[in-house]
């Protein structure tokens, strides 16, 4: 082997053994996807006679999912409020693709850990009964006050705004997603829709 190749070789298995190093680094435990809502404080007692508990039903509209982002300290309890189908594009110049309708779907977003500074329009998704997943349109509709660009919401506060996606008109809608860091986080919050 000549100098030239072995030079070669040696800076393919570093290339090669950096990228694993940062595969790894990045990795901070899996991806999961929670459905089970938080549950509200209560006195109630506890079950009796060790029985099991019930499973959860999937978290739906309404409900608050207490999701973490990559650092211990990225917490927040995001919240589908309302789903608005068909709904209205806030100007004349706001309107659909042809064969398309607007979904908008409001969120609540209360920082748990520290401030919460993200683009919550990065991190929803709305997907279909067939699995399709629709990220969000630039678009904003009648249905409400949308949240727009980057937001910033002091700890212990909370933000609410719309999101929109702009969806074929025939499918049938089945749940939404969110997912702290910019939808780069480990863990995503999914509300069953119907």
């Amino acid at each position: 082997m000549n100098r030239s190749t072995a030079r070669r070789s040696a800076a393919a298995l570093l290339a090669a053994s950096l990228v694993a190093l940062g595969a790894t680094a990045c990795n901070t435990g899996g991806s999961s996807v929670s459905t089970e809502a938080k549950k509200p404080a209560s006195g109630a007692p506890a079950s009796a006679g060790g029985a099991k508990p019930a499973a959860a039903a999937p978290a739906k509209v309404g409900d608050t999912i207490a999701l973490k982002g990559f650092e211990k300290t990225t917490t927040a309890d995001v919240t589908v409020v309302k789903v608005v189908d068909n709904a209205e594009g806030e100007d004349e110049f706001s309107k659909p693709g042809d064969g398309k309708r607007f979904v908008a779907v409001q969120f609540r977003i209360k920082a748990t850990g520290k401030a919460y500074s993200d683009a919550p329009a990065n991190s929803a998704k709305l997907l279909d009964a067939q699995g399709q997943s629709f990220t969000t349109s630039l678009f904003d509709t009648k249905a409400g006050q949308g949240f727009s660009g980057s937001v910033n919401i002091a700890p212990g506060e909370s933000g609410l705004g719309f999101l929109t996606f702009e969806v074929p008109k025939d499918a049938a809608l089945d749940k939404v997603q969110f997912t702290l860091d910019s939808g780069m986080a480990d863990q995503t919050g999914q509300w069953k829709l119907a």
